[in-house]
């Protein structure tokens, strides 16, 4: 260990596409480390007694401790320990934002940059799969129980691998016609290509996790006959009601809502056509995208890659106060996309043919809420209209919670949000849940993490 690494050798992030090439690609940008690079940036790791990158993960990954058995070439044993924590680290590699999570509080962040923890965590598994490693088998001894998993995203995932390793039959149903939920179907290839999704959905059926997918619980199979054929059940369904903005013009031909236009454009590219969300093509329009979180980063960043003739991302607070990730942030920049700061949308302006402008009041941040945050308060007399012939709203997401939840009695709060007890326990005793239902919309890695602490309430319910 060389404990002045992080002085010799500066943050290096692997090698982006050339810009040019990045504007017209639905391909991951960042290239990835090669040992030589990936064992000099995890040397950088100062080894902290009490290592803040692994309390600010919220999987608790082993961070420091892989990051050694890179520098000393054991990825195997680094990836063992990744997957002990984490269901999809080389997943949660690519598009966590880590500059808000691990990486933000890396004790070298604020005079040195912090150590690329995040492209390291990717580089395990990616290396240690092209060595031929696969992740450890599964109790050979199973238990006699069956759980049904609704839900192939990442809380599914994530619970069905920790029930799987500990000897239940687990069986996955979802609606999509491939493993992923929005990890397939809503992030973009540039930031996650789908080959790395399906890999990891054959990983696990290697392990014996079945897949049932096409079929809508609730639609296409009763849930009362998973209550009667399952042991227990778990729910990672996601929320997926986009929010709206409540202002005019919102309702007209032109303007989309985020998901359905990200749902679109890749079941194009994965030529798996939704007849629900049909492709949204933008080239040679000129977009605003309202929102600033990492969804509103993906739709600036597809319009741009679809050949839009301009790309405007409005956001209502400062750029220091936008929810999405930074990094994702500068990536927009660079591939041409303009960002439009403290404005607060009003109205939609167009006609039958579709927008014409979005209406915007400047705003300044008002006082801090109970958590921090500081809300925007209109400036008088700060009005201006912002040309457009397309608008794509990307405001977030509300829970979706199914009709039949009342029928077997699963609560939900005011919000539409599942309840449950400290084990993700419904109020069927035979009922978890966890993910984005249960917490509001959030991301993939804490949508990872209730589903496996889930799995554990149900592994807890099962042997009692």
């Amino acid at each position: 260990m060389n404990n002045f690494a992080f002085l010799e050798n500066g943050r290096q992030d692997p090698q982006k596409l050339p810009v040019e090439e990045r504007r017209v690609a639905f391909r991951e940008i960042y290239q990835s480390f090669d040992l030589e690079s990936a064992r000099l940036q995890a040397d950088r790791c100062l080894h902290c007694g009490n290592p803040y990158c692994e309390w600010k993960c919220p999987v608790h990954n082993y961070i420091p401790n892989w990051l050694q058995l890179i520098v000393e070439n054991r990825i195997e044993e680094a990836a063992n320990l990744s997957h002990s924590t984490n269901t999809l680290p080389e997943i949660c590699g690519r598009i966590c934002p880590q500059d808000r999570l691990c990486e933000g509080a890396c004790t070298l962040n604020e005079d040195y940059g912090a150590v690329t923890i995040g492209n390291l965590e990717k580089f395990i598994t990616e290396e240690a799969l092209a060595r031929g490693w696969k992740p450890a088998a599964p109790a050979a001894q199973r238990l006699g129980k069956r759980v049904a998993v609704v839900g192939a995203g990442p809380a599914g995932l994530g619970c069905a691998d920790i029930l799987n390793r500990n000897g239940v039959d687990v069986v996955v149903f979802d609606r999509y016609p491939a493993v992923g939920g929005l990890l397939t179907f809503g992030i973009p290839p540039f930031k996650l290509e789908k080959s790395v999704v399906a890999r990891r959905a054959a990983l696990m059926q290697e392990q014996g996790i079945e897949f049932r997918m096409g079929v809508e619980v609730g639609q296409d199979l009763p849930f009362a006959e998973l209550l009667e054929d399952f042991d227990a059940i778990f729910l990672g369904m996601g929320t997926y009601a986009a929010k709206v903005g409540h202002f005019p013009g919102e309702e007209l031909p032109g303007v989309h809502k985020a998901l359905d236009y990200l749902n679109g454009n890749i079941s194009k590219l994965m030529a798996l056509p939704d007849p629900l969300h049909p492709y949204i093509d933008l080239q040679g329009k000129q977009v605003v995208v309202l929102g600033g979180g990492d969804t509103a980063m993906d739709c600036v960043r597809t319009a741009i890659r679809q050949g839009a003739s301009h790309v405007t991302c409005v956001y209502r607070r400062d750029e220091e106060n936008m929810p999405g990730s930074r990094r994702e942030v500068r990536n927009a920049r660079e591939e041409g996309a303009s960002f439009l700061f403290n404005r607060q949308p009003v109205e939609i302006q167009g006609g039958t043919t579709g927008p014409t402008g979005v209406r915007v009041l400047q705003t300044r941040l008002g006082e801090a809420d109970a958590r921090g945050r500081r809300h925007p308060e209109v400036v008088p007399g700060s009005e201006e209209l912002l040309p457009a012939d397309a608008v794509i709203m990307a405001f977030g997401f509300d829970p979706s919670p199914s009709p039949w939840f009342a029928e077997h009695g699963i609560a939900t709060d005011a919000r539409g949000l599942v309840q449950t007890n400290a084990q993700f326990q419904t109020t069927n005793p035979k009922v978890f849940a966890g993910g984005d239902m249960h917490r509001g919309s959030d991301l993939v890695v804490t949508a990872v993490d209730e589903g496996r602490r889930a799995a554990e309430g149900i592994l807890d319910f099962l042997c009692s």
